[in-house]
């Protein structure tokens, strides 16, 4: 039993990240768009509105990264600190 029940969270985890991806990419992809597509008289993308949309979605990538991985350096940092905090009193955990 408490191994469908992990498979389960398991599961409603990955659905919750799918969401999460979905609704990041169509919020980027409204964005993208508003932004640098604006003329609708023709039935094809101009390049400059390509353009737009590659630089606009290659920007939010590299934030999005660069955001990435400060929090891990900060994550790192927190955790030696408190393993440092931990040795100055004695409470290691096993």
């Amino acid at each position: 039993m408490a191994v469908s029940a992990e498979a389960a969270v398991t599961e409603a985890e990955q659905i919750q990240q799918f969401r999460d991806f979905l609704i990041s990419y169509n919020k980027l992809s409204e964005r993208c768009f508003k932004d640098c597509v604006h003329d609708f008289t023709v039935r094809h993308v101009r390049d400059k509105e390509d353009k737009c949309s590659l630089n606009c979605m290659e920007k939010f990538m590299k934030m999005n990264q660069r955001v990435s991985q400060r929090f891990q350096e900060f994550q790192i940092i927190s955790n030696e600190n408190a393993i440092a905090a931990a040795k100055k009193t004695g409470n290691l955990p096993l």
